[in-house]
C-alpha cells in the first residue's frame, strides 16, 4: 500500500491580520465551566433573550405553510419588506426612503459591513474606526486589505468624536468612516448637532460615515435617525436591525437605507455573495416592523428593570457609570486599585462565576472599562449580584 503522502498547507495571509474572535473564544471557556458543573451566569453578548411580538411569530408560523413560499427570493428582499423599512423609518425617524431605490434588506447588519467595504474600500485605503468600538469594524476591513485608522471617544468627551482631532488628521486615503449610534459599548446617544457635525464633516472631506443604528429603541425616548440631516443621503449610509429593537437576533434581518448610487454598488456585491432571505421571515418581520408604542414601551419596562439590577452589580464592583445611557448594556469604569480590567473580570468570572465582558476587547480606550449585559433574565443578573457580594472586591 503506497504511503499517504503529507502536504503542508497554510492559511491565506490576510488572517495572520485577526484572530479568533474574543466572544467565540471565552464562550468556550465558559462552556467548558459549564459542562463542570459551575453554573456560570453570562452577562456578555448582548443577543436578546426576549421573543419577538406574537403576530410576528404567528405570521411565520402561517406562511411557512405556504407550499409556493419555499424557493429562492429576490436580492432586493421582497417589496413588502421594503416598504415596511419605508414605513418604520418615516413613523419613528420622520426620514423619507424610496421603498425600491433607497433601501437594501440584509441577512444581518454584520454582512453588510462585508458588502459596504467590499463596494467603497480598495486594498491599502483607509477607514476610520471608532476606538472603543464594535470589534467587526475593525477585523473585517484587515481581512479585506483596507488600513484602519482609529479615532478616539473618550469619556471626558461624552464618547462622541473629538472634531478637533479628526481635522488634524491626514484623511487623503480614507474612504470610511464607521460610528455607531447609540453607541456601542459606552451607551453614548445620538444627538442631532453630532449628525449634523458628521455629516458636515463627510461632506468637506469627501468621504461616506457609515452609521451603525440597532441600539435606539432600547431605553431610548428619542430614537435619532443620521439620515433626518439635510444633505446626508449624500455622503452618509445607514445600517438598521431587527436583532435588537425587536427580539430578533437569530432570524438575521437587517438594511442599509442611502442613496439610490450607493444602494446600487452594494446590491453589486451582495447579489455576488448571497441570496435572498426566506419569504415567511421576511413577511414575518413585515409584521413585526408595523408594532405599535405599547410593544416598544412593554419591551423597554422589561430592560428598565434589568438595567436598575445592572446598575447595582456595577455598584457592589466599586465602578462608576453614568446613568444617562441608553441600549441594551451598561458600561462602567473599573476602581484605579486594580492594575488592569482582566484582574476584576476573571476573578469575577473564577469566583463569583458571573462572565462580564472587559472592555479591552472594544479598543484601548476601553482598557478601564466593564459591560454588563441586560440580556439576562432578572433572576440570573439578582442571582448574580448576590455572587459578586458574596466575593471580597
Amino acid at each position: 500500500m503506497e504511503d499517504c503522502k503529507t502536504y503542508t498547507i497554510s492559511p491565506a495571509d490576510r488572517l495572520s491580520s485577526v484572530s479568533e474572535y474574543y466572544f467565540s473564544r471565552k464562550l468556550k471557556e465558559v462552556a467548558a465551566m459549564n459542562a463542570a458543573g459551575k453554573g456560570v451566569i453570562s452577562l456578555g453578548i448582548g443577543s436578546p433573550d426576549m421573543p419577538p411580538s406574537e403576530e410576528t411569530v404567528e405570521t411565520l408560523c402561517a406562511e411557512a405553510h405556504n407550499p409556493n413560499g419555499h424557493g429562492y427570493q429576490p436580492y432586493v428582499g421582497i417589496p413588502e419588506l421594503r416598504e415596511a423599512f419605508a414605513r418604520f423609518y418615516k413613523r419613528w425617524y420622520n426620514v423619507e426612503l424610496d421603498a425600491k431605490t433607497e433601501i437594501q434588506p440584509l441577512i444581518g447588519s454584520k454582512e453588510g459591513i462585508l458588502h459596504v467595504t467590499l463596494a467603497f474600500v480598495n486594498p491599502g485605503e483607509q477607514v476610520l474606526v471608532p476606538n472603543p468600538g464594535y470589534p467587526t469594524y475593525t477585523s473585517l476591513s484587515r481581512l479585506l486589505g483596507a488600513e484602519v485608522v482609529n479615532y478616539n471617544l473618550t469619556e471626558e468627551n461624552g464618547w462622541m468624536p473629538d472634531f478637533d482631532e479628526l481635522e488634524r488628521m491626514d484623511l487623503s486615503r480614507v474612504k470610511l468612516m464607521w460610528t455607531n449610534y447609540p453607541n456601542m459599548p459606552t451607551g453614548a446617544n445620538a444627538t442631532p448637532k453630532l449628525y449634523e457635525r458628521l455629516v458636515d464633516f463627510a461632506r468637506r472631506k469627501g468621504i461616506v460615515i457609515v452609521n451603525d443604528n440597532p441600539y435606539s429603541f432600547i431605553l431610548n425616548d428619542n430614537p435619532l435617525s443620521i439620515l433626518s440631516v439635510e444633505g446626508a443621503k449624500e455622503c452618509c449610509i445607514e445600517f438598521n436591525s431587527m436583532s435588537k429593537s425587536h427580539n430578533m437576533p437569530g432570524w438575521r434581518i437587517g438594511m442599509i437605507a442611502a442613496n439610490p448610487t450607493f444602494i446600487s454598488w452594494i446590491l453589486k456585491v451582495k447579489s455576488n455573495i448571497d441570496s435572498g432571505m426566506y419569504r415567511a421571515m421576511q413577511l414575518a418581520a413585515v409584521k413585526a416592523l408595523d408594532a405599535e408604542a405599547d410593544w416598544y414601551e412593554g419591551n423597554n419596562a422589561n430592560y428598565a428593570s434589568r438595567r436598575k439590577t445592572a446598575g447595582e452589580i456595577m455598584e457592589a464592583l466599586g465602578c462608576s457609570y453614568d446613568k444617562s445611557q441608553v441600549g441594551m448594556f451598561l458600561w462602567g469604569r473599573i476602581p484605579e486599585h486594580y492594575a488592569d480590567v482582566e484582574e476584576l473580570t476573571e476573578r469575577v468570572l473564577h469566583e463569583a462565576r458571573v462572565f462580564i465582558v472587559p472592555g479591552f476587547i472594544f479598543g484601548s480606550n476601553g482598557s478601564r472599562y466593564i459591560r454588563i449585559s441586560l440580556c439576562a433574565k432578572n433572576e440570573q443578573l439578582e442571582e448574580a449580584l448576590k455572587r459578586i457580594k458574596e466575593i471580597t472586591i
